[in-house]
């Protein structure tokens, strides 16, 4: 089960976070293989109705064991699509320079399908 939380803010809108196995990793992942998703929607059904409507079909909310951040309702906030992406941390390891420094990213570029081989 995905861990995930969500924050109502005070115009009435959701920001919900949830943590997610990367679309993109392979089965047997070395490193870190979930990503942290955040989306903005008027209302938590409406924030997965989102992701659902990406692709990320299997995606629920149950409870608010893992809410988001200040610093992550800044970030998707001042996001045009008002979703984004980058890898969840790792709370049983310090966070490495990279890892603290990782900037948010577009969801599209989470879903982008890699090059087809010729």
């Amino acid at each position: 089960m995905a861990a995930g939380g969500f924050c109502r803010l005070p115009s009435g809108s959701v920001v919900v976070a949830l943590n997610l196995p990367s679309p993109t990793a392979p089965t047997v992942a070395v490193g870190p293989s979930d990503v942290r998703v955040l989306v903005l929607a008027q209302n938590r059904a409406r924030a997965l109705t989102r992701l659902r409507n990406l692709g990320l079909r299997a995606v629920y909310l149950r409870g608010n064991a893992a809410p988001p951040t200040p610093d992550e309702i800044t970030a998707v906030l001042h996001h045009p699509d008002g979703l984004i992406w980058r890898t969840a941390p790792d709370n049983s390891v310090p966070p490495t320079a990279l890892e603290r420094t990782e900037l948010w990213h577009p969801i599209r570029s989470l879903l982008r399908r890699p090059a087809a081989r010729a």
